[in-house]
């Protein structure tokens, strides 16, 4: 790999994560040639933030390469709940540990945590920024029940706006030739604007949309998402949003007898359990192609050897990121890090706000 970690599935080359596919479905295919691949290496999963999937997923594929595992799944059995910062967690537990996993409800987090890291880190979720892991969770499905990952109608249905697993797979996927999305979602959970810049920057069309039903019939792939209670910040703005879509039988009666329905879990009431029983429902299917991703990509990431010393980085401006949800509100000894976007746009290289200068 180029890149020693993984914040976003866009670190990876086209060749580097066809290679991580192919490498997950070699695993899945004969798992007892590694299963002592990982031997003597050890996984930190740092969850601050309820997981079931994905920090599972991590452990069990750590597990399954014959690795070990530490970390902790509530930060209040940790020394953050005495005040201990992001960065001296992740260089102590960087010592202690080959790999680390990181989950926080701060955007940008896995970032900021790269930068003191002598260890790699992968990003398993940054508050509603983006989920790298998911995404590959989501194009091992697809690579292996469409059969390719080009020339496909994605609907992406729900909140778009706070999913940090819609945004990862349209960075990534609008990679891929002649694919085109459908956003399906209320006016306030529509996809943020560096999104929309992604997919405008692309080859890729896409449309905005408010109806489920109407999209259906043009739909290869129909990625379900859950109105995430946690993200709003009062319950009756919560509210007005749940269960404005809803899956059911009735509206698959339109779709293709092809399309795949794909949902990063966990499920609240967005999918009709009737729908389960249905063929073209991959999202239990999902979940373990998701631990295979996770194998082959912490063996690729693994093959660069040793532990470093992180390098010292140095603000860019002296501005401060914009959105309320950054991990530089928090954790203030961050330097301040832009990207130019162009006229007095600057672009947080931690979360991708947005600040006016």
């Amino acid at each position: 790999m180029k890149k020693r970690h993984v914040i976003d599935l866009t670190d990876l080359s086209h060749k580097e994560l066809m290679d991580v596919i192919r490498l997950a479905n070699e695993i899945k295919a004969h798992p007892a040639d590694y299963a002592e691949a990982c031997r003597g290496k050890i996984l930190a999963t740092l969850f601050y933030e309820p997981s079931t999937r994905t920090q599972m997923s991590f452990q069990t594929a750590m597990l399954r390469l014959g690795g070990t595992i530490i970390g902790f799944d509530n930060p209040q059995n940790s020394s953050v709940a005495k005040g201990e910062s992001l960065k001296d967690t992740v260089t102590v537990i960087g010592g202690y540990s080959d790999i680390i996993a990181i989950r926080h409800p701060s955007e940008g987090t896995a970032a900021a945590a790269a930068m003191y890291s002598p260890v790699p880190v992968v990003n398993a979720g940054d508050g509603g920024h983006l989920h790298p892991t998911q995404t590959l969770t989501d194009v091992v499905t697809l690579y292996n029940e469409m059969g390719r990952l080009d020339d496909l109608c994605i609907g992406l249905c729900g909140d778009l706006k706070n999913g940090r697993t819609v945004h990862s797979l349209i960075k990534t996927m609008v990679t891929f030739k002649g694919n085109r999305f459908i956003l399906i979602s209320t006016p306030e959970l529509s996809v943020p604007q560096y999104i929309k810049d992604i997919i405008n920057a692309s080859e890729c069309d896409y449309r905005e949309v408010s109806s489920l039903a109407d999209a259906m019939p043009e739909l290869d792939v129909l990625y379900m998402t859950r109105i995430q209670r946690e993200r709003f910040t009062s319950e009756d703005e919560y509210r007005r949003q749940h269960g404005v879509f809803i899956l059911d039988k009735e509206k698959l009666r339109t779709a293709k007898k092809s399309m795949k329905i794909l949902h990063p879990l966990p499920r609240v009431d967005e999918i009709d359990v009737e729908v389960d029983y249905d063929e073209r429902a991959k999202y239990f299917e999902q979940t373990v192609y998701g631990m295979y991703g996770r194998m082959a990509l912490m063996l690729t990431m693994l093959k660069k050897e040793g532990k470093q010393v992180a390098p010292r980085v140095m603000p860019t401006h002296p501005f401060s990121c914009s959105n309320p949800r950054c991990i530089t509100r928090t954790e203030k000894y961050l330097p301040s890090i832009f990207t130019e976007a162009g006229g007095d746009m600057l672009l947080c290289r931690y979360c991708d706000g947005r600040t006016l200068i």
